[in-house]
């Protein structure tokens, strides 16, 4: 064979690999666990640990993500409270979405503290055993959000934790910050390592029956002069204080695992349902003093 015709052959032949290399990575399940955790199904779990039957990562992990203990029930977020300093509340101009869906205002929010984590299932357990909140039925996995949780019994934890639930500006503020961000991490880049939603029918992953892990997505927390505040988009959406001109309504945000679209994590995004609601997607966070 000529040397030329052999070149040619041979730069075909990279080029056909490189091809099918490139789709290879593209049918690949989009990257969404943090270093320290695995892909196990639609779960990320700690290094260590295995999916079980029930969809709960099960054993003791060697390793989790930042920001997260490693305990022998698995990977488990702290207590921990984040002070937010006072500034001004944007919602709407900046975003062509928001508008005729969000009414475009600035209002002032005094300084607060809040919950770093979505309340999981170990410390609303605690709870329950002090007699001060309703059992309620819990998937068994410690670290998880707590979910199925009414409007007044969330306000009953965070009553018992020597809190309250967040207002609506509060939990946005925490999320958009003085700047109006589209995203608790900016205006840009919802994705799937970055925030917990479309688990149960993509884009992230397929067949959960349930929230991640509390923090397990570091890279999509909001960054605070105190400390970062994980999950306010995505995993589980979160209870707000009613607002009494809404009626038995009440406000949730963040949008959750059970979404698939990027619309849902915007910082203005909220929806109204009955306080009444028990949903396998819906759990809170409580506020202090600042």
């Amino acid at each position: 064979m000529p040397l030329w015709k052999a070149g040619l052959a041979a730069g075909a032949a990279l080029l056909i690999g490189a091809i099918v290399a490139l789709a290879l990575h593209r049918a690949e399940p989009p990257a969404r666990c943090a270093p320290g955790m695995v892909a196990l199904g639609p779960r990320c779990c700690g290094e260590g640990q295995r999916l079980d039957d029930a969809g709960r990562c099960a054993g003791a992990p060697r390793r989790c993500s930042a920001g997260l203990t490693v305990t022998a029930a698995g990977c488990v977020a702290p207590g921990a409270a984040v002070r937010i300093t006072s500034g001004t509340l944007r919602l709407g101009p900046s975003d062509w979405e928001a508008q005729g869906i969000v009414d475009p205002r600035a209002v002032f929010v005094p300084a607060f503290s809040l919950d770093a984590f979505e309340i999981t299932e170990q410390r609303y357990a605690a709870c329950v055993e002090a007699g001060a909140c309703a059992p309620l039925p819990l998937r068994g996995e410690p670290g998880v959000p707590v979910t199925g949780v009414t409007l007044a019994e969330s306000a009953r934890y965070c009553a018992f934790a020597g809190g309250a639930l967040p207002s609506r500006d509060q939990l946005a503020f925490a999320a958009a910050g003085d700047a109006g961000r589209r995203y608790p991490w900016g205006d840009t880049g919802a994705v799937c390592r970055r925030a917990a939603f479309g688990l149960r029918a993509g884009p992230c992953g397929w067949g959960a029956t349930g929230p991640e892990l509390a923090g397990s997505r570091p890279d999509g927390a909001a960054v605070h002069a105190g400390g970062r505040v994980f999950d306010l988009a995505g995993n589980v959406a979160e209870w707000a204080a009613p607002d009494p001109l809404e009626g038995e309504l009440s406000g949730t945000h963040g949008g959750s695992w059970t979404d698939g679209a990027a619309a849902a994590l915007r910082t203005w995004n909220r929806r109204l349902v009955p306080g009444s609601t028990r949903a396998p997607d819906l759990g809170f966070r409580c506020v202090y003093p600042p």
